[in-house]
């Protein structure tokens, strides 16, 4: 399961409902939520 660091809870935490996106440059990435405060999650790479 892929990891992302939260900013509100200041940790890495597990990515809930990830979703594979791809940036404007063309590069991976996996967006989410953070499974304990509900915040946005982003990483950049193949999670």
């Amino acid at each position: 399961m892929a990891q992302a660091y939260c900013f509100k809870c200041r940790t890495k935490r597990e990515i809930r409902n990830p979703t594979s996106i791809r940036l404007k440059n063309g590069r991976p990435a996996t967006q989410g939520t953070c499974p304990v405060c509900g915040t946005k999650v982003f990483r950049i790479g193949r999670g």
